[in-house]
């Protein structure tokens, strides 16, 4: 394992309660959300915002108003104007980014103590006017006089006045992520039934979790103004769901035949996640008892005309061959569930001999995934998805589950719009 990797600690991580978007935190922003869970963190921690030598946070769906969002909640929570503060945006693995960036800034030496993570808000985002408009409002700014402005507006439609709605797909294919999902399954063999069962597992292990009180050491709850109603736990999940249910879905994306539907896709999430990372001698010298080593990570790049999802089957390969692993060394897996049928898909990659000899220059498999091992406090499918929050709460969960569960190693993974794939190796702090 690479040398700079090797004392890196995670120290601590938490989120605010996930809420699906248009409910709990409709009146917030992704400014606010990013406050609360950088608040509720060094609170949990006790640490000094003084000692913070960076702010690094991941968002997806960013507000004009604050396009640095991690600066400005950063200020707001005290951090000092001197720290350094940034946002970054690498679509569903943003606070993955976020992470590892702050590895990086401790390896070099250039901060002792990093809060990494991510926020997003899925209820406020921004909606812009169509190109004809935008164009004669940015001329009108510059207009002298009356005739100016009839000029500029002469020839303006009814039809450009719509307001423009932000994409969901894929800039480079046009498709969304749901239709890849859709296509990805049928040329895999991910059945239906398969994917439905899954998501099942996913709501009933969310909702188990949350009734035993296991993810309560990562959720810090909050009151949300102008009211300051306590929100205390997640509303995504669907504990008294059934697999009938799900399967009396419809398709979502490719009707009649496609198989990804509502029930075995994540939702649209508000919420915000962080973790303090610090390097080893910095955290035992302030009184810290880290959780986790940060040991290496991968990030990888497919085609996304034909592999956007199989980010996690590309990235754990690389992280693995970088480590000298093998997937058996595993004992905590944390995979992000943009779909069902993504995980599968990446499970029966990486179980692939075919797979691993033409896409990842292995000579045979890199593995099973056991099921036992996988996602078992439920995942995105149930507990949301707020773009770029969701790796800081994989990182905090693998991290619990490594102490909670008595293992070494745990793998963080998950795939991102453009084709783009992540994975990080967690080792249990002893």
């Amino acid at each position: 394992m690479p040398e700079k990797c090797r004392k890196i600690v995670l120290i601590e991580g938490c989120r605010i309660p996930f809420q699906r978007s248009g409910t709990g935190y409709k009146a917030l922003s992704s400014y606010d959300l990013g406050r609360l869970a950088l608040k509720a963190l060094l609170g949990k921690t006790g640490l000094d915002p003084a000692k913070v030598g960076a702010v690094i946070m991941g968002t997806v769906v960013a507000r004009l108003q604050t396009s640095n969002v991690a600066r400005e909640a950063a200020l707001a929570v005290g951090v000092p104007r001197s720290t350094s503060a940034y946002t970054v945006s690498t679509a569903c693995i943003s606070a993955n980014r976020a992470i590892t960036s702050g590895a990086e800034a401790i390896a070099a030496g250039q901060a002792r103590f990093v809060l990494a993570g991510g926020t997003e808000s899925l209820t406020d985002i921004p909606i812009v006017y169509r190109k004809p408009f935008r164009s004669r409002l940015v001329a009108l700014s510059r207009a002298k006089g009356i005739l100016d402005y009839t000029k500029i507006l002469k020839g303006l439609r009814p039809a450009d006045l719509l307001p423009e709605m932000p994409s969901i797909a894929e800039f480079s294919t046009g498709r969304t992520m749901g239709m890849d999902c859709d296509r990805l399954a049928a040329r895999l063999g991910v059945s239906r039934e398969d994917q439905d069962f899954f998501a099942l597992r996913s709501n009933q292990l969310a909702a188990k979790a949350t009734a035993d009180g296991l993810l309560a050491p990562e959720i810090e709850p909050v009151r949300v103004p102008p009211e300051f109603a306590p929100v205390v736990r997640d509303n995504g999940f669907r504990a008294d769901t059934s697999y009938e249910q799900l399967a009396g879905l419809k398709p979502a994306f490719q009707r009649p035949y496609g198989t990804v539907t509502a029930g075995n896709s994540s939702f649209l999430t508000d919420g915000a996640a962080a973790v303090l990372i610090a390097s080893e001698e910095a955290a035992l010298a302030e009184g810290c008892v880290p959780k986790a080593f940060i040991r290496d990570y991968a990030y990888s790049g497919q085609d996304p005309e034909e592999e956007l999802l199989l980010g996690p089957a590309y990235s754990v390969s690389l992280l693995l061959a970088r480590t000298g692993l093998e997937l058996s060394d595993i004992d905590v897996f944390e995979s992000h569930e943009a779909f069902a049928g993504q995980v599968l898909a990446n499970m029966k990659c990486l179980a692939s001999d075919k797979f691993a000899i033409e896409k990842l220059g292995r000579t045979k498999k890199v593995g099973e995934v056991p099921l036992e091992k996988l996602n078992t406090l439920g995942g995105s499918l149930s507990l949301g998805h707020p773009f770029g929050a969701t790796g800081a709460r994989l990182v905090t969960t693998a991290a619990n589950r490594l102490i909670r569960e008595d293992g070494r190693f745990a793998i963080v993974t998950g795939c991102a719009a453009g084709g783009l794939g992540n994975a990080i190796l967690l080792e249990r702090y002893r």
